[in-house]
């Protein structure tokens, strides 16, 4: 078989649904041209897939599985890894489903979305492996080695936001796909917004929106700017982790999750919010003054995304919540002068379909044009 014409393999993580929109939107935007195997713990994360996309369930490769106890020795974990504990055979029969897969199909390419482990391991069976990349301090020896060995990377957000630490040789085989998988769609003008919700249209309205990842936005610190504007009315969406101490003023409402965080988006004046990749969209698309402040996360994902996004300009980050109403007004007054323009530039309508283009060409360059697979690996090792 010519691999220009194989198949594509696909790795999803199956935490949240972030991993799996992206990844079904650049599989459904491939799809027309080649066959995509999507693999995954989990197959009821994706929305609608395209005939030519199949999922394969595989156990997963991050929890240990009941009734296994670890091997009584103790061995060293190489730095080129994050997670490869011993003696799980979960992991024994994942890794042994893909490395099938790939013997049978001998697929022209695998997007690892996200595994430092197995970008490496498609390196070491003989096929390209494309990482997507994240935020994050991620110059340890383990996602050096995956994205060194990736003949591409793959950004779900714009050039814009590209971190400043970032090595030239990483960005010159980096794909940008600003948005990728997020579906703007139902956000919508103020006005229309608020006649939804009952709310009323002059109003002033502060929308904080929490990720799904961490223990809940802290009450305490919203407290204090509820307090600090009375007439303002402070809306609360996501989990809530409360103090003892706090005494939540009659302006700040806690509404948990809800069906239709889009709604509350549209409808806000200004917003606050975590870093979340879908979260940073979504707001970003609405052009509104707003506010970031990053949650804990591995390899500091979220603490280098607010960065970025503090650099270009389009959002006011709070390296940890304000502590009294003279720091909410200094993060407000940062967050006034944002440009709407500058964040909705952030998200691309048509990303899936350019990442898909540009995917498409790399497969192009790796299997048809050896001059250019030379450069490919020469731009690698610069």
């Amino acid at each position: 078989m010519n691999r220009a014409f194989g198949p594509l393999g696909y790795f999803v993580h199956h935490q949240g649904r972030g991993h799996a929109e992206r990844a079904a939107a650049i599989a459904n935007a491939l799809a027309p041209q080649r066959d995509i195997r999507l693999f995954c713990a989990r197959t009821d994360i994706f929305p609608t897939l395209h005939d030519r996309v199949e999922i394969t369930e595989i156990p997963s490769l991050f929890e240990q599985p009941e009734g296994v106890a670890d091997p009584q020795i103790e061995a060293e974990l190489p730095d080129t890894l994050h997670c490869a504990p011993l003696g799980w055979p979960t992991i024994s029969r994942a890794i042994a489903t893909i490395t099938g897969w790939f013997a049978e199909e001998n697929p022209a390419l695998f997007v690892t979305d996200v595994s430092a482990e197995l970008g490496q391991l498609a390196r070491m069976a003989s096929v390209p492996p494309v990482a997507v990349l994240q935020h994050g301090e991620r110059s340890d020896p383990g996602h050096t080695a995956s994205y060194r060995g990736a003949v591409g990377l793959l950004a779900p957000y714009a050039r814009a936001l590209e971190q400043a630490d970032r090595p030239g040789w990483m960005r010159d085989k980096t794909i940008y796909a600003p948005g990728v998988g997020i579906d703007c769609s139902r956000l919508s003008d103020k006005t229309s917004a608020r006649a939804r919700l009952g709310l009323d249209e002059t109003a002033e309205l502060v929308v904080v929106v929490g990720g799904g990842g961490g223990t809940g936005l802290p009450s305490a610190p919203l407290t204090l700017g509820a307090r600090a504007e009375p007439e303002t009315q402070w809306v609360t969406l996501g989990k809530i982790q409360t103090e003892w101490h706090e005494t939540a003023p009659p302006n700040l409402r806690h509404l948990g999750w809800v069906n239709n965080p889009e709604d509350w988006i549209s409808a806000a004046d200004r917003l606050v919010s975590s870093c979340g990749n879908t979260t940073v969209h979504m707001i970003a698309a609405a052009g509104k003054p707003w506010v970031v402040v990053p949650e804990w996360r591995y390899f500091a994902e979220q603490l280098c995304k607010a960065e970025a996004l503090d650099a270009a300009g389009v959002a006011a980050m709070a390296r940890q919540w304000p502590a009294s109403a003279a720091d909410w007004q200094r993060v407000w007054n940062a967050a006034s002068l944002i440009e709407p323009e500058r964040q909705r530039a952030l998200v691309e309508e048509n990303a899936a379909q350019d990442a898909a283009k540009e995917i498409e060409a790399l497969i192009e360059r790796i299997w048809t044009a050896p001059a250019s697979r030379l450069q490919l690996v020469g731009a690698a090792r610069a």
